[in-house]
C-alpha cells in the first residue's frame, strides 16, 4: 500500500505533539477526490490550529488549510486523474485532514480547477491569504472603490493578506498606503508597490471624537481591534473597509456616526465558506492579475514539512513576512 509523509498534530497523554509521520491511504478521510499535493502554505490560522489547538475537533489531525496538486483519483466526473487543482479553507486542516501531507483526500465540492495562467506554486503563494486579499479587493470594487477615488490603506501590510493586497492594489493602479510596525521592512513594501509607508501606531484609535479627518477611499483590514476603530473613523465619504482578520483583537468599539454621517461601508470577508461561484471568480481574477503582474519573489519563502514547527511558532509571534509555501 502506498506510503507518504505528513505533518501530524496529535495528543500523547493529553499533551499535544506535532511530528512527521509516514501514513497510508487508509489513514485519509472520506472524500471523492484524492490529490498528490505539490505545495501547501502557512497561514495565521495554521499556527492557531497547530500550536494552540484551536478549531481542532479530533486527533490525530493533519493541519494545513491550503493545498495545490494533481488529482490521483476521483469519484466525481468533474475531475479526472492528472487535473491540476486548488483546495483552500472549508474544513480543510481543521476538522478534516489538510494540506501538510504528500497526499490528501477531500470532498469534490471543495475543489477548484487551477485557472489558466496560474502555476501550482503561484496558487500556494496566494493560498488563503491571497484569496482573502483578492476577495477583499473584489468586495471593495463592488462597492464603488476605484483608483480615482484616492488612497487605499492596507493594515498589517507585511503579513500574508497585507503583502498580497499591496501587490494586487498597486498592480491595478491604486495609491497604496501600507502600515507596519516593522521599520526594517519599508524597502520590501516599496518593492510590492506601496506608494507610502506609515507606522502602525499612527493607525490605532486613541479615543476622542467619533469621527476623524477623512483620509482613505478604502482600506483592507486583516487586523481588527483598535486599528479597525481608527479606519472606521477616518474613511472618506462613501468609503469602504474590508475586514478579514483579528490579529489586533476581536472587540471593536465604534459609533453609528461615520456610518450615517459619511455613508461608509464595513464589509466582512469570509474566505472559509465563500460560495463556489464567487470563489472561482476570484481565483480567475487573481490568475488574470498575475498574467500582467507576476508575484514579486520577495513575498515568498519556501520550506519543507520539517521546517513547519518553527515557522508556525513564528507566524503566531508576528515574525513571518509575506507568504511561506511548503513544497512536498
Amino acid at each position: 500500500m502506498k506510503q507518504f509523509n505528513a505533518f501530524v498534530l496529535d495528543k500523547m497523554k493529553e499533551t499535544p505533539i506535532t511530528e512527521i509521520r509516514q501514513l497510508s491511504m487508509d489513514d485519509l478521510p472520506d472524500g471523492e477526490v484524492t490529490i498528490q499535493v505539490a505545495y501547501s502554505s502557512v497561514n495565521f490560522k495554521d499556527g492557531i490550529v497547530s500550536m494552540q489547538q484551536m478549531f481542532v475537533e479530533s486527533y490525530p489531525l493533519i493541519p494545513g488549510i491550503d493545498l495545490a496538486g494533481f488529482v490521483i483519483d476521483s469519484d466525481d466526473e468533474r475531475f479526472k486523474a492528472g487535473d491540476a487543482v486548488i483546495v483552500t479553507s472549508y474544513e480543510l486542516g481543521t476538522s478534516h485532514h489538510g494540506g501538510y501531507s504528500e497526499i490528501a483526500r477531500v470532498p469534490a465540492k471543495w475543489v477548484v480547477p487551477l485557472p489558466d495562467g496560474l502555476t501550482l506554486r503561484e496558487a500556494m503563494i496566494l493560498g488563503t491569504a491571497g484569496f482573502t486579499s483578492g476577495l477583499s479587493v473584489q468586495r471593495l470594487e463592488d462597492n464603488g472603490v476605484h483608483p480615482s477615488k484616492g488612497p487605499v490603506l492596507v493594515a498589517g501590510a507585511t503579513g500574508g493578506v497585507g503583502s498580497i493586497a499591496v501587490h494586487l492594489l498597486a498592480s491595478r493602479g491604486y495609491e497604496v498606503v501600507a502600515s507596519t510596525g516593522k521599520s526594517d521592512q519599508h524597502d520590501y513594501l516599496k518593492q510590492l508597490g506601496a506608494s507610502r509607508i506609515i507606522d502602525r501606531a499612527s493607525v490605532v484609535d486613541q479615543g476622542g471624537p467619533p469621527v476623524a479627518d477623512e483620509q482613505w477611499a478604502a482600506a483592507i483590514d486583516p487586523v481588527g481591534g483598535k486599528t479597525l476603530q481608527y479606519i472606521l473613523k477616518s474613511l472618506q465619504y462613501g468609503g469602504s473597509v474590508a475586514t478579514s482578520g483579528l490579529t489586533g483583537g476581536m472587540e471593536v468599539a465604534t459609533t453609528v456616526a461615520p456610518f450615517i454621517g459619511r455613508g461608509i461601508n464595513w464589509l466582512g470577508i469570509d474566505s472559509v465558506q465563500c460560495p463556489m461561484a464567487l470563489r472561482e471568480k476570484v481565483w480567475q481574477q487573481l490568475a488574470t492579475d498575475l498574467k500582467a503582474n507576476k508575484i514579486n519573489e520577495a513575498i515568498v519563502t519556501e520550506i519543507s514539512l520539517g521546517d513547519l514547527p518553527e515557522v508556525l511558532e513564528n507566524i503566531l509571534a508576528g515574525n513571518v513576512r509575506g507568504r511561506t509555501i511548503v513544497k512536498m
